[in-house]
């Protein structure tokens, strides 16, 4: 005999009445996975009763003792109805395996979770005590068999409708999964990072114009700060003209002096550790934006289902913020990567050296913090230099340098929550300290 339960406590429950009525038999469920094939293997052994949950002893079959066919077979009890039709034809199909006899038998109760939530077991309960039924008593009708059929249809509908409702959020993020990675994969495989670089600063720059100057007052200030604390131009408001020219005519011109000015870095540096560092400029801000979103989009899925008490769709109130939060990555993945292009070298002596060409007076003036032109080379991995934004050398030619910020070689010691020593007005742990 073989009896089915629904779950682990049912059949310990089960197991416990049975040794009060002294009746020999086996427990197969989660807590004896080690021994789950030879004791279902024994179930159909003479005289053998076997408790089990509807998942254990799949994949061996149940064969037969001696004599057991001519008793008529495997027997199986359902103690309840399970919530999917499937699983009770699995239970059933248990027997009568291969050409063996076997039989099949299920009991409900009104008190089963399948037919309190599911199966209208108040109204059934209604209609029995009307007609005078006792408690305990066997009933047996087709109306009984298609109210248990109908509950678990309901579930089983409620449970597609769960999957394909988390199928359809974990599309939302593994769209943006898709084109992070494609990018990074492309940045890894990639023989000339510098494209790459370029491609940045073709799109990021126009947001920032437009940001600064698309507006009805343009801020021709806040774009000449932003410009000095991310490149080394060293521009004024009498050297950019930004009043002169269109919208698009600022932005090409600080796209052609930006190329430059990299150009001008990059060319006193090894080509082979400039492309590494390249590579490893984009894949560092790729990997640590990626992670806090991440964070970001597990906290905004927790949440949205609350938006339901205000009638509203959370799967489409998540697709809308997920997209805006993505726009906002990828922003923020190019502003990273322009933040760290003048930032660091893949040499320091080489960045010495290309600091040596600034002129002596620039050089006297931030003398206790520039770096020596006797400090030792370092490896060529990848390493941060400091606050380049105010290393700025004009279009004409070398000559015309100008250093409006320190190099990060001997920064004092601040605090995490100080400002940081390199002017960019935010705390030292989220500049430079983040770096360290």
């Amino acid at each position: 005999m073989l009896v089915g339960t629904v779950s682990v406590e049912a059949s310990e429950l089960l197991s416990r009445m049975l040794k009060r009525e002294k009746i020999p038999h086996n427990v197969l469920n989660a807590k004896f996975h080690m021994q789950e094939a030879e004791i279902v293997a024994r179930a159909g052994q003479p005289g053998t009763v076997t408790i089990s949950t509807n998942m254990a002893g799949r994949g061996t079959d149940i064969k037969l003792g001696d004599r057991v066919a001519e008793r008529g077979g495997l027997y199986v009890i359902g103690t309840e109805r399970h919530e999917a039709r499937r699983i009770d034809r699995q239970l059933r199909g248990r027997c009568a395996r291969q050409g063996d006899p076997g039989s099949s038998r299920f009991y409900v109760s009104f008190e089963d979770d399948l037919m309190r939530n599911f199966g209208a077991a108040d109204r059934m309960t209604r209609i029995m005590e009307r007609f005078g039924l006792e408690e305990g008593q066997e009933l047996e009708h087709r109306w009984l068999n298609k109210s248990v059929e109908t509950a678990q249809k309901r579930v089983e509908q409620r449970n597609y409708l769960i999957r394909k409702r988390t199928l359809d959020f974990d599309d939302v993020m593994n769209n943006q999964r898709e084109v992070v990675y494609t990018y990074r994969n492309e940045t890894i495989d990639s023989e000339e990072p510098r494209p790459l670089i370029y491609e940045v600063i073709d799109e990021a720059v126009p947001a920032k114009v437009k940001e600064y100057l698309g507006g009805d007052e343009p801020n021709y200030a806040g774009l000449i700060h932003w410009v000095n604390t991310t490149f080394p131009l060293g521009l004024t408001k009498e050297k950019a003209q930004f009043e002169t020219r269109t919208v698009e005519e600022n932005t090409q011109f600080l796209i052609e002096k930006i190329k430059d000015a990299y150009e001008r870095k990059s060319s006193h540096e090894e080509p082979t550790a400039v492309k590494s560092l390249e590579r490893y400029i984009i894949l560092n801000a790729i990997d640590r934006l990626w992670q806090e979103h991440l964070y970001a989009m597990d906290a905004l899925r927790e949440g949205v289902y609350l938006r339901g008490y205000a009638q509203k769709d959370p799967l489409i109130e998540y697709k809308t913020e997920a997209y805006d939060m993505f726009v906002e990555l990828m922003a923020n993945i190019k502003n990273e990567v322009l933040n760290n292009l003048f930032r660091s070298t893949s040499n320091l002596q080489a960045f010495e050296n290309f600091l040596a060409t600034l002129p002596q007076f620039l050089l006297r003036e931030h003398a206790p913090t520039a770096p020596t032109a006797n400090a030792p080379a370092r490896a060529r991995q990848p390493q941060p230099v400091g606050a380049m934004a105010g290393v700025a050398a004009d279009g004409d030619g070398a000559g015309e340098v100008t250093l409006d910020l320190p190099v990060r070689r001997s920064l004092p010691k601040v605090g995490r929550n100080e400002p940081c020593p390199c002017g960019s007005g935010k705390k030292y742990k989220n500049c430079c300290g983040r770096v360290a």
